[in-house]
């Protein structure tokens, strides 16, 4: 999880820990990188299911959207909340009053001066601003001039490393039978005091295009998008104003056989290491099948591709794809050292192994990361998900 820049207090050590949710409830847990262990330490329930979260840039305050609507569901009751974080610990507090949203948030960020809240809906596609007080208690939505294209069914607001700028992630819909494409683009606006001003979209002509998040390398201009639909990564390049070059640098498949993509396959989160050299991207699918009467796990690709970025041009390489060791690894996080990498599977689903149908828990996977920035599987963490699916976590240092 990105989660801007780090300000830690003198007084009080750095320690890194994660967060993961479970429906509404919002697990700590305690990190021991010696052993790649985690050990959870405390919860907060969110007033619904959490969808997103992200650190302020001063590590004081967190701040988490939920929702009681999901995938094909719009919901009636949505939220943003501010917690404040204990710095020793982690364990967070209630911190001012929940807002009430308009519909259905699926991403939050904090843009890099810390001063405002981004939140990206999926339906109507769109964005709302909200000042943050100097005390991290989120304040009044900032009105917007003008109307801004927010393209078909957002997923994610960032602001660019200078702050100027914003991109929205607006990932569309594939074509069903009696109906085309929704396009999906890259939507890049102004950024100034929380105003948005419209300065264009990135699309390539004729559609097949529909992006899910993006994440930027940490010293070139360089973002890196995850191609949801059509199982791609993108490379583009950031001008010196903040916005993006229109045509792509690179372009590759994500998953190991392209040519044999089981229907259901989706590209999921992305993270650059916090070193630059690698960019990770899950894989995943969910589909089931009536086998018996029982729904089961139809097949796809659940892993987690790692390409090598060359330095000089930006270009990905595919070193490896790794087992998810779960469906649907919708999130992961990396430490900021970049030692450890954590997915989470997104539910249990039966799955068939040989004349066999068993249960495929949820769970919370731990892999190390090593020198040449291939993944080592340690070990699983089950997760119960019975109060809802574990739908966020990340990694976040504190102190």
């Amino acid at each position: 999880m990105a989660v801007g820049v780090n300000v830690g207090s003198d007084s009080v050590p750095e320690k890194t820990v994660l967060y993961a949710s479970t429906g509404p409830q919002l697990d700590l847990y305690d990190i021991d990188f010696g052993d790649a262990a985690l050990e959870k330490r405390a919860k907060v329930t969110l007033p619904a299911n959490v969808q997103y979260a992200w650190l302020h840039p001063s590590r004081r305050w967190f701040y988490v959207v939920s929702s009681n609507g999901g995938p094909g569901v719009a919901g009636d009751r949505h939220w943003a909340s501010a917690f404040g974080v204990e710095p020793a610990t982690g364990i967070l507090q209630p911190h001012g009053e929940a807002v009430a949203l308009p519909s259905r948030p699926l991403h939050v960020s904090v843009d890099r001066s810390g001063g405002f809240l981004l939140i990206a809906y999926n339906n109507p596609s769109g964005v709302t601003v909200h000042r943050l007080a100097p005390d991290g208690t989120i304040g009044a939505e900032v009105e917007q001039p003008k109307p801004i294209d927010a393209g078909i069914y957002a997923h994610q607001i960032l602001t660019t490393p200078g702050n100027r700028t914003a991109i929205l992630v607006a990932r569309g819909n594939n074509a069903t039978a009696g109906k085309a494409e929704d396009p999906g683009a890259l939507k890049l606006y102004g950024f100034s005091e929380g105003v948005l001003t419209d300065q264009g979209s990135i699309a390539p002509d004729g559609g097949g295009f529909g992006p899910r998040h993006i994440d930027f390398h940490p010293t070139k201009p360089w973002v890196f998008v995850s191609i949801e639909r059509q199982n791609r990564l993108a490379v583009y390049a950031l001008q010196s104003d903040g916005t993006l070059v229109r045509d792509p640098l690179f372009v590759r498949d994500t998953l190991v056989d392209p040519a044999r993509a089981r229907p259901g396959q989706q590209a999921g989160a992305i993270h650059v290491h916090p070193n630059g050299r690698f960019v990770y991207v899950t894989n995943r699918n969910q589909r089931e099948v009536d086998d018996g009467g029982r729904k089961v796990f139809a097949d796809g690709e659940n892993s987690i591709a790692v390409f090598a970025i060359d330095q000089t041009t930006g270009e990905p390489t595919l070193v490896e794809t790794v087992d998810g060791h779960g469906v649907h690894l919708r999130t992961f996080g990396i430490d900021p050292d970049g030692r450890l990498l954590v997915a989470a599977s997104i539910r249990p689903i039966l799955v068939r192994g040989g004349d066999e149908i068993k249960t495929l828990i949820a769970g919370l996977m731990v892999y190390r990361i090593g020198e040449d920035g291939r993944l080592s599987f340690v070990r699983k963490y089950d997760v119960e998900t019975s109060a809802g699916q574990q739908f966020w976590s990340g990694m976040v240092t504190i102190g």
